[in-house]
């Protein structure tokens, strides 16, 4: 064994070839010749991808010979080859035992294929290969070809060969097409039918003379002329015929005998020809290739050149050319078979029974194309992705391995576009194929909620609604940082790239386990992103604290700091409204700040705190105009947009109202405590101050439950949930969700949305009819002030004149005090008829606050919080279980409500 091992590998190769021919060294020199040439040369270096084709033929071979052992053992032997790295040619080798294997009786394979190396072919000067692209025309003969020095040479491979490994120019040129060129391009998986269809074709050596052939093609002398009937309409066409023009057909080209009829759109042939039924039927059947072929050609042709067709549109035109260019590739087989048989003058072995049965597989290829065609008709994008996948969903493994191998090609750039979208933030869609749209004419303030939006026609199918959603808020949340919120951090830093899909054979994988990478690469980009994006907002803009100065501030939740400005603003809101002016408000309210625990809030906050004048109307005081103002700009507008701060606007004037009712009835209370004890030396107004004492009590206590229902039923329980849902946030949408629900909510258990406007209005007259009883008692406590001021004078004078030794008073005096307690007296019916008025009317709204008092109590049953009197009766509320309770008892009560009223 080292013996051997030191041998020249020429040595190795001559012993070789001595031990499979049997023969001495110097009876093998020319099959010696031959393959040295052949291991050594590289002319087909895009064929070695075929080794398993040869080492199949190989086998095919033993099993001929009744070999079974040898098949055993021979697959034994390639695979021991396979895992050592020694030999660089195996192919070469495999080949070189397949053609030293040929029965010396029939005509050699390396005698047809000895031309190739009978010419001195220098190491550095092979000849490259043409790969077989779509063949106009592949004629099928050709004239006699001959080198320079008259010799025929005879390049082509035969049925045998490799693929569709067809002519080779090796001393100079010769009018042989391109199309039927040696070499073939590199085979991918799934695409090399061409070549196993090549093997699958006769051995056309069967057909040859039983003589042994000499190396190189037989003289022109030998070559039996083939029989034709091509001129001949009238004769009876023979199967050749038929079989050439078929192979016309089958690239789309009109034969001598078939060809497309227009008005039927098929492939007919002449009714003059004179033909069997049978071959008719038969050439009508392989016809049916040609109209496969020329329909997908058609379409290809058609948007190849149509740049608005997209890149996933040409990627779809790639992989349909893709599987032409293996349809042509069996074509060239055939048609070197052909060829060959022309070349050794021998009947030909193409039938069309047989290419019937060679064509299956082909046709049933084009017929999937050619559905797939129609079927993708007008789309483009992530539409056509969308297409192509719906169609994959059969039970069909072929037709299922096809569309999922065009999936790959035609969801790389949605890939592509995917990837740069969620690691990048970059949107170049130029025409409109993927499903994240952008508006160029959107300003930077409405970025997030304006400038990207979901094309849900463009959605492929295999992308759930759910991981869209999150591609969009990647890729925003990325551009948000950017130019709103001015984070110079680089995409990479934010969320690492993960590997993209760079190829087609990527995205097949990635697009195998849709559930599992590709869903873990959204998921991972969309919590880091929003993860960061959240934390930008809270540490650099102060968003949750600025959330929570609207709840102080505009929702009045800062207690003592409302108070203090109340009893400032007293005397200015007091006043017109056309007499305010906002800078004298302003300070004033920087005074209430600095006088409460107001003053120990950021100054980012209090700086955006400020005084708004609302339009006046005629009539209008500083109370119906006032109201505060937060100035809210950059990132955190987006979470507290113009509607937003329309809806605070609207909560606060109404809240500011029901706290100024409140801080009325605390005046009149105040004022009705103080007077008590003066006014007991005047007993003809105890009927009057009673009834006052019953209308404000009644008052009071309304007032009171409104805001207990408003400050605890409505902002509380609405703050509490809105702010679980912020601390549990995963994307700033689902904080602006929350926040904009968290307003509606307060807005409609306010009444003041639409369907509550008329209960609005009625409390709004409640409000009414408080001011006015504050005027009224106001007035009768000044007109009885002012009675008892003067009362005490006249005692006091009349006591000083005692004292002094006159009398008291005169008659005219006693009568003129008389007369105007009398003119006092008779006022008191006038004062407590305006107060009958009062009580009249607010007892006519008793329906209304009935009504409003029962819906408040159907509220708090719903949010489930706890006790609540209404009109000095305590009512223990219960919390149903479901929200289906909930809804009946909303309903019954408000049935409840308007039969009482």
């Amino acid at each position: 064994m080292a013996a051997l091992d030191q041998k020249s590998p020429n040595v190795l190769l001559q012993s070789l070839c001595c031990r499979i021919t049997g023969k001495s060294e110097a009876e093998v020199a020319h099959q010696f010749q031959y393959a040295v040439r052949v291991v050594g040369s590289n002319y087909a270096p895009t064929i070695e991808r075929d080794e398993f084709l040869v080492s199949e033929k190989i086998k095919k071979e033993l099993l001929k010979q009744r070999r079974e052992g040898d098949v055993a053992l021979f697959s034994e032997l390639h695979r021991k080859l396979q895992t050592q790295g020694v030999l660089k040619h195996r192919w070469s080798v495999l080949y070189l035992l397949l053609s030293l294997c040929e029965d010396p009786r029939k005509p050699s394979r390396v005698g047809s294929y000895g031309a190739l190396f009978a010419q001195a072919l220098p190491r550095d000067a092979h000849s490259t290969p043409f790969y077989c692209t779509r063949p106009g025309s592949l004629p099928l003969s050709y004239p006699e070809r001959s080198g320079p020095g008259g010799s025929q040479i005879s390049t082509s491979m035969g049925t045998s060969g490799i693929s569709s490994l067809g002519v080779y120019s090796l001393n100079g040129r010769t009018p042989t097409p391109q199309p039927l060129l040696a070499g073939h391009p590199p085979q991918t998986a799934g695409q090399q039918l061409g070549s196993r269809l090549a093997w699958a074709l006769p051995n056309t050596s069967a057909l040859a003379p039983t003589s042994r052939a000499p190396l190189g093609p037989p003289p022109l002398s030998t070559r039996a002329p083939r029989p034709r009937h091509d001129g001949d309409l009238t004769a009876e066409v023979g199967e050749a015929a038929l079989v050439r023009d078929i192979l016309y057909v089958f690239q789309g080209i009109d034969g001598k005998f078939i060809k497309m009829s227009n008005t039927d759109n098929c492939y007919k042939i002449d009714s003059k020809v004179v033909l069997c039924k049978s071959l008719r039927d038969t050439s009508s059947r392989l016809a049916e290739l040609g109209w496969l072929h020329n329909k997908i050609r058609k379409y290809t042709d058609s948007r190849s050149l149509d740049r608005a067709f997209g890149l996933v549109g040409q990627s779809f035109c790639a992989s349909l050319h893709q599987e032409l260019k293996e349809y042509y590739r069996l074509l060239a087989v055939l048609h070197s078979q052909l060829q060959v048989e022309d070349d050794l003058g021998v009947e030909s072995s193409l039938t069309l029974r047989r290419l019937l049965v060679w064509t299956y597989d082909p046709k049933v290829r084009l017929k999937i194309l050619a559905a797939l065609v129609d079927f993708c008709q007008g789309r483009k994008g992530g539409e056509l992705a969308s297409a192509v996948h719906a169609y994959g969903k059969t039970g069909d493994p072929q037709m299922r391995a096809l569309v999922q191998h065009i999936l790959s090609l035609v969801s790389h750039p949605i890939l592509n576009f995917l990837y740069r979208w969620i690691y990048d933030g970059e949107l170049e869609d130029t025409y409109h194929e993927f499903f994240v749209a952008s508006d160029p004419t959107v300003k930077t303030d409405r970025l997030w909620h304006d400038k990207y939006s979901l094309r849900k026609s463009m959605i492929p199918t295999f992308i759930t609604m759910d991981q869209a959603r999150k591609v969009l808020l990647i890729g925003k949340s990325i551009n948000f940082l950017h130019q709103v919120c001015h984070d110079r951090t680089s995409p990479g830093k934010i969320t690492p790239a993960s590997k993209s899909t760079d190829s087609p054979k990527d995205a097949a994988e990635l697009l195998s386990d849709l559930e599992g990478a590709f869903q873990g690469k959204i998921d991972a980009a969309y919590f880091e992103t929003s993860k960061y994006l959240l934390n930008v907002l809270n540490q650099n803009y102060l968003l949750l604290e600025h959330l929570q100065a609207m709840r102080r501030y505009l929702l009045l939740g800062q207690g003592d700091f409302i108070r203090h400005l109340m009893d400032l603003l007293k005397p200015e809101l007091a006043r017109p409204a056309t007499t305010l002016y906002q800078h004298n408000l302003t300070g004033i309210l920087e005074t209430a700040v600095r006088a409460t625990n107001a003053q120990y809030d950021n100054a980012e906050i209090l700086k955006r705190l400020d005084v708004r004048l609302l339009e006046v109307s005629p009539g209008d005081t500083g109370w119906d105009v006032f109201s505060l103002d937060y100035h809210v700009e950059g990132p955190i507008a987006t979470v507290f947009t113009r509607e937003c701060m329309s809806h605070y606007l609207r909560v606060f004037n109404f809240l500011w109202r029901a706290k100024r009712m409140e801080y009325i009835l605390t005046d009149i209370w105040k004022g009705q405590m103080c007077n008590a004890k003066l006014l007991k030396s005047m007993p003809e107004l105890s009927g009057v101050l009673h009834q006052c004492h019953i209308l404000a009590n009644e008052m009071v206590h309304f007032i009171h439950q409104m805001q207990y229902y408003i400050t605890f039923e409505v902002l509380e329980c609405c703050w509490d949930e809105l702010w679980n849902k912020v601390e549990k946030a995963q994307d700033l949408d689902h904080i602006i969700a929350a926040h904009e629900g968290f307003l509606d909510s307060v807005i409609s258990r306010c009444l003041l949305d639409t369907n509550s406007r008329s209960l609005l209005n009625q409390l709004r007259a409640i409000f009414d009819q408080i001011i006015e009883f504050q005027s009224a008692q106001d007035s009768l406590y000044r007109s009885a002030l002012e009675e008892l001021t003067l009362r005490l004078q006249y005692e006091e004078r009349k006591k000083q004149r005692d004292s002094e030794g006159e009398w008291g008073v005169t008659a005219e005096q006693e009568a003129e005090e008389n007369r105007r307690i009398q003119e006092f007296q008779e006022t008191i019916p006038k004062m407590r008829s305006q107060l009958r008025i009062l009580t009249h009317f607010y007892q006519m709204t008793s329906c209304s606050r009935r009504v409003i008092v029962c819906l408040l109590q159907t509220l708090i049953l719903t949010s489930g919080n706890g006790l609540l009197s209404f009109q000095g009766a305590e009512l223990r509320t219960a919390v149903p279980s479901s929200c289906s309770q909930n809804s009946l008892l909303l309903a019954s009560s408000r049935r409840k409500s308007s039969t009482t009223c």
